[in-house]
């Protein structure tokens, strides 16, 4: 009596990883970073708001060009980039009028 093996499994080899459920691409490996740096740039730090706005377009770059998959992280911190650099440079437009209404008032 002969033993017929059942076949592999999709995807490869018994014991081989199999891709993530979806499909297999991963996600961006800085998205967490500038999802951090946004809300710190938004929160405390300007400058890392520009940082993440900078970094955040890259990555929609790579994830636009299909080597990552999209991630939620990514593009909140790409826009908390985006509010946090506004937010500095209108608080910037803000101190330095300030500061000319009082040099004009002495």
């Amino acid at each position: 009596m002969s033993y017929n093996q059942p076949p592999p499994p999709p995807g490869g080899a018994y014991g081989a990883p199999q891709p993530a459920y979806g499909g297999g691409q991963q996600e961006h490996p800085q998205g967490t970073m500038i999802l951090v740096m946004g809300i710190l740039g938004l929160v405390c730090c300007g400058i890392l708001a520009i940082v993440a706005w900078v970094m955040g377009n890259k990555a929609q770059k790579e994830i636009d060009a299909g080597q990552y998959a999209p991630t939620s992280g990514v593009k909140i911190g790409r826009i908390l980039g985006m509010v946090g650099t506004i937010l500095m440079i209108i608080g910037a437009v803000f101190y330095l009028l300030f500061f000319v209404i009082l040099a004009a008032n002495s």
